[in-house]
């Protein structure tokens, strides 16, 4: 990769597929960026480039390199297979890219003590992914023909589509006057069918029908 190809990355600000970061302080905390990019989309982190998109560059580059390596190799799972690139500024100063793949093994989790937490992407934010995103995540490794059943609740969810055009998981279980655990089943099932979509939020998601 060139420099002029990093400054065009950086040209385009933050988003979907890219998140920079002036050095790899926290790492345990920019990993979370890295398995977000990784069950989203893919795309690229930066290190050594300024939230306004500046290629300041850092210095020793090669050190943010090790430790950024050191923490995805420790703290996410299942194993995150990447590409890193290193580019120089000057003689001391540099920036690294690490190359995102749109991950054939996702969902991916940071290993927090005794529990696993997802992240994906959100516009140009990284936030927690409900378990419902997990469980579509998993679906779409081996992409297949869901078979459903068509009855009372996947009646009530369609009109309820039809007047809103959307709606969570709480108000389907809700209206349905289902468990939680079965509306999630139901809408997982209808989202990996091709029939609902499902929109990631910070809060709550929403399904709408699938256009």
């Amino acid at each position: 990769m060139t420099l002029q190809e990093v400054k065009t990355l950086a040209a385009n600000g933050e988003g979907l597929t890219i998140e920079f970061k002036k050095k790899a302080a926290f790492p345990e905390k920019i990993v979370r960026e890295v398995i977000a990019l990784a069950n989203t989309e893919g795309g690229n982190l930066l290190i050594g480039v300024d939230d306004d998109g500046t290629v300041s560059g850092q210095r020793f580059i090669e050190e943010e390199i090790f430790v950024m390596d050191k923490a995805i190799r420790e703290l996410i799972f299942p194993a995150l297979h990447y590409e890193v690139f290193t580019v120089k500024l000057s003689e001391k100063k540099g920036v690294a890219v690490f190359r995102i793949p749109h991950s054939p093994d996702r969902p991916h989790f940071l290993k927090e003590k005794d529990k696993k937490q997802a992240y994906i992407r959100v516009g140009d934010r990284s936030v927690q992914a409900s378990r419902e995103v997990w469980e579509v995540l998993k679906k779409s490794r081996v992409p297949k023909d869901t078979v459903f059943s068509y009855g009372r609740k996947e009646e009530v969810l369609m009109k309820a589509l039809g007047e809103s055009g959307k709606i969570t998981l709480k108000e389907f279980a809700r209206l349905a006057q289902i468990p939680r655990f079965l509306a999630s089943k139901t809408l997982v099932k209808l989202v990996s069918a091709n029939v609902l979509q499902i929109h990631p939020q910070e809060s709550e998601d929403y399904f709408t029908l699938k256009e």
